[in-house]
């Protein structure tokens, strides 16, 4: 049985809302889960399971008139989802009621449900958020009733606030496979659990690779195994990435080194710039200069002047400059903490004293 494991779509996400790519952002949430439907015909796919968080908020009808559309069009693929905490199933939920495709089953119950899957022999348990949050472990003791059968859980969850999850004890329940959202990192904590994370970035913080889990399990008389890989496929990465600056740094060489940077890693992905070391005292640099360069969402400047101490300290030893080195260096010359204190609290009072 072949399947394709995602979460976290969060379809009607605005990602980068106020920046000129915001927009084109939002529509590639939407078109990474279509690559999805056409990567499921393409592979020969037969279940698709999607862990929680399908929508970015309760869904309007016509976006669940769009998504069931897409999984119209996939020709031997079976599609199992639960909701999750952010597209939960409300009172006035637009869920309540929808006639989906018959290639598609929702585990929409607020408890432990399953659906058989007789033709690739599969049972998938889960059930849906119903509330925001569910703050009590749910999944830790659920175990499948068919052994014969391949079994996969659908779990949303892994923090505090959403159900959270001893995953050692849910590896050793019996499951084939458990197929985690809610996290959107991936991670593959054996070839029978992985978080499949979001299928694209959606905000500064979530760097690194984005995509889907696909797996395949033979489940025999004589045979028994899985194997999973993640595969990325996000239409665009973050990046974090670090410039270096010395005493000899100007704003245009820490502007090529942001341009090449971006060059490397490819003009389409979206940068956050933090510069680190130190610079001459006589420059400052120009961080707005950065967002002309394409898709730059943050600048970061964490340098502190050059200062010569020592002459400082004999220029002003007998006024509150003075006194302010020898305290810090006395307590703490080599600490990193004191050293920055003992930058910026200079650069605070000369800059008053000018």
């Amino acid at each position: 049985m072949k399947f394709i494991h995602i979460s976290d779509v969060h379809i009607g996400a605005k990602p980068d809302a106020t920046f000129p790519w915001g927009l084109q952002r939002e529509k590639e949430i939407f078109l990474s889960f279509q690559k999805i439907i056409d990567l499921c015909n393409s592979e020969n796919i037969d279940l698709l399971l999607i862990a929680g968080d399908l929508f970015h908020k309760q869904p309007l009808l016509r976006e669940l008139k769009e998504v069931n559309y897409c999984f119209e069009k996939l020709v031997n693929t079976q599609v199992v989802f639960i909701a999750g905490n952010h597209d939960h199933i409300g009172l006035r939920s637009n869920y309540v009621g929808f006639t989906w495709n018959r290639n598609v089953h929702m585990l929409d119950a607020e408890s432990m449900d399953s659906i058989y899957i007789e033709d690739i022999n599969t049972e998938v348990y889960g059930f849906s958020y119903h509330t925001r949050d569910v703050v009590e472990p749910r999944y830790d003791q659920v175990q499948p009733g068919c052994e014969e059968r391949i079994n996969i859980l659908l779990a949303h969850g892994g923090d505090e606030k959403n159900i959270p999850m001893n995953k050692k004890a849910m590896l050793n329940n019996g499951f084939d496979y458990i197929a985690l959202g809610h996290i959107h990192k991936p991670e593959i904590f054996s070839d029978r659990m992985a978080y499949a994370g979001s299928l694209e970035p959606l905000d500064k913080n979530e760097t690194g690779d984005r995509g889907y889990i696909q797996g395949e399990i033979m489940k025999t008389e004589d045979i028994n195994s899985i194997s999973i890989r993640l595969i990325p496929n996000s239409c665009r990465r973050y990046y974090k990435e670090v410039l270096n600056s010395n005493r000899e740094t100007t704003n245009g060489s820490l502007m090529d080194q942001a341009r090449n940077r971006i060059k490397e890693l490819g003009g389409e992905n979206i940068f956050v710039f933090n510069i680190k070391g130190i610079r001459d005292t006589d420059i400052l640099y120009h961080k707005e200069d950065f967002f002309s360069l394409g898709n730059v969402i943050d600048v970061i400047d964490e340098t502190v002047p050059d200062y010569d101490f020592e002459a400082l300290y004999k220029e002003n030893s007998d006024n509150i400059i003075g006194l302010y080195i020898q305290r810090i260096k006395e307590n703490a010359v080599a600490d990193e903490v004191a050293q920055k204190a003992l930058y910026y609290g200079i650069e605070a009072l000369l800059g008053a004293r000018r």
